[in-house]
């Protein structure tokens, strides 16, 4: 074979690309991206639409079943189920794997757009790929330092104009969410009693402050050398701009805004409270980018939480700490599985100087694990996947699998050098017989593995990158097996032309011992297949117990194991009706 022949006859052409391959391996190992676990992509998309003030029953009658009804023949829907709540209502729809959201997006809005009409009060419907609040990276706590007086929950706008940009800035980062604050708000008290002497009703007070609450354009016009813009300026920027509005007119008198009620600058009710060891708080999370390096994120999340820290909040008495970061957990986690990878590598070096009895043979097979792995990293970069704990896995699985090939390949070659041949002769020999064998025995492990990565499903997302680690590495370690072993064997291979009693027969008592040994289990297996009346009944007892034996021993079944984060939700449900404060 020309690529054994090759490979041997240019040793140093074989090292140089052995060199790439690991050169490469590891740069790409450096680019790829890390996280906990592989990118689901889950066709999902979310419209939620704000009205305030109105009941969950209000919300579904009004909004939500009006939506449902125009979104309920989308072309892929699989699910759609709604919730209605206080002033808001929001409906999820799931699509079928592979829709492609862009187009599902366009198809929901032009949906929503049929829908006969929406109260006067209540905002547009917001739409959403997915859930906007689901993989939150990090937590923060913005809280007040010792000197801080005053509402936590009134320093919302400060950390939305503020806190808020600067982590979404961050390279990687999708967006960030602000929890447990009020925002500012202009409000219009009237006396009722006022406005029933000058009959006027609610419905003309709204409409006043929606009508003078606006900038008209008068055109332009020319002067001499200059052009000038005309407009009229209406909007408010002052409570005392509001008061000032004629709310109607009654005879030649008008009624201004002042003469029934007043105006002022205050904060939205609070919706929600957060609460970190007693104290009242805000709450901002930051949600990565799909396909982000997380560790890369958290690091420049980090950076700016500090640059915040030292510049911006401690002239509002305020100061930030991190509740959660879930780099934490994956550093731990991947580490362990690294851990993994390398006691399964060195298990397999030791199991293989116990069995090979010679150095120069251990080393040989022993260059096809770093090879194979390092060249793995560089595939899944190319096929676009992430560093996690699932191809860490994988590779930790296919540290064992990697060797078999070489093997293979490396007993035929010393076979062959036990007959008195040179190196390089055996070396070709060897590898020229079972490179068949070790090819047919490769495209199976792969064939078992590779369409795990071609379910579009989720669990085809998950455990793709496993299959793909697992065929790459095994990929790779036919290669090396056919290449670079016989390159290795035709230089350091040892051997003298007659068997060696080291090593692991020395451990037995020698070739008699093992012979030893070799005739019992001989002499077992001919006693069990010498009729039909052992054969039968040896094989019922065996797939007995092994059958037994599994459904004894068979763990509880799960979807995927929760790990060790140390951290625990706790949900408490109050009753129903309870107002925020109550609770």
């Amino acid at each position: 074979m020309r690529l054994i022949d090759g490979a041997i006859r240019f040793p140093v052409t074989t090292a140089v690309c052995v060199i790439l391959l690991v050169l490469f391996g590891t740069l790409a190992l450096f680019r790829l991206p890390i996280q906990l676990t592989p990118d689901v992509e889950e066709p999902t998309i979310t419209v939620g639409t704000f009205w305030p003030g109105a009941s969950p029953q209000e919300v579904e009658r009004e909004i939500v079943d009006e939506q449902e009804e125009q979104l309920k023949s989308l072309e892929g829907l699989r699910k759609m189920t709604s919730s209605s709540s206080d002033s808001y209502g929001e409906i999820t729809l799931e699509f079928i794997t592979g829709t492609d959201l862009d187009a599902a997006l366009l198809k929901v809005s032009n949906r929503l757009e049929q829908v006969p009409a929406y109260p006067a009060d209540a905002d547009k419907p917001v739409i959403t790929a997915g859930n906007p609040n689901f993989g939150a990276v990090a937590w923060f706590i913005v809280r007040g330092d010792s000197s801080f007086t005053g509402d936590m929950a009134t320093q919302f706008d400060f950390v939305e104009d503020n806190v808020k940009p600067a982590f979404e800035r961050v390279p990687g980062v999708a967006l960030s969410n602000i929890f447990g604050g009020r925002e500012q708000e202009m409000r219009v008290y009237v006396d009722p009693a006022e406005l029933a002497a000058r009959q006027i009703t609610l419905n003309e007070v709204a409409a006043a402050l929606d009508r003078e609450n606006k900038n008209y354009s008068g055109g332009d016009f020319d002067e001499g050398k200059r052009r000038y813009i005309v407009r009229t300026v209406g909007e408010y920027d002052s409570p005392e701009d509001i008061e000032n509005i004629v709310v109607a007119m009654r005879g030649d008198s008008p009624v201004y805004l002042r003469d029934v009620g007043r105006a002022e600058l205050g904060y939205k009710k609070a919706g929600a409270e957060v609460f970190f060891f007693g104290d009242q708080v805000l709450a901002v999370n930051v949600i990565k980018e799909t396909g982000a390096n997380t560790l890369q994120v958290m690091d420049g999340v980090k950076a700016v939480a500090e640059a915040l820290n030292g510049d911006l909040l401690p002239g509002r008495n305020l100061q930030m700490i991190q509740a959660y970061d879930q780099t934490t957990y994956i550093t731990s986690a991947i580490h362990l599985v690294r851990q993994s990878l390398f006691v399964g590598g060195l298990l397999a070096v030791l199991v293989l100087l116990l069995f090979l009895r010679s150095f120069s043979s251990t080393l040989v097979i022993a260059v096809a694990i770093p090879i194979s792995i390092v060249g793995t990293f560089l595939l899944m970069s190319w096929f676009g996947r992430t560093l996690n704990v699932i191809s860490l896995a994988g590779m930790a699985f296919a540290v064992g699998m990697v060797v078999d090939n070489s093997i293979v390949t490396l007993e035929n070659i010393y076979r062959h050098r036990m007959m008195g041949k040179s190196r390089a002769r055996a070396a070709y020999d060897g590898a020229s017989e079972v490179w068949g064998a070790v090819l047919a025995s490769t495209l199976t492990t792969i064939a078992v593995f590779i369409p795990v990565a071609f379910i579009q499903e989720e669990v085809g997302q998950l455990f793709g990158d496993i299959a793909i680690a697992i065929c790459c590495a095994v990929a790779l370690s036919l290669v090396i097996s056919i290449t670079v072993i016989p390159s290795l064997s035709a230089k350091i291979l040892g051997g003298s032309g007659q068997q060696s009693d080291r090593g692991f027969k020395g451990l037995w008592g020698g070739a008699r011992r093992m012979g030893e040994v070799n005739e019992r289990i001989g002499n077992i297996v001919s006693w069990m297949t010498v009729s039909n009346r052992r054969r039968i009944p040896v094989i019922l007892v065996m797939t007995g117990l092994s059958l037994g034996l599994s459904w004894l021993l068979m763990p509880k079944t799960d979807y995927l194991p929760t790990g060790n984060q140390n951290f625990i939700f706790g949900f408490m449900l109050p009753p129903p009706g309870y107002n925020l404060e109550e609770v």
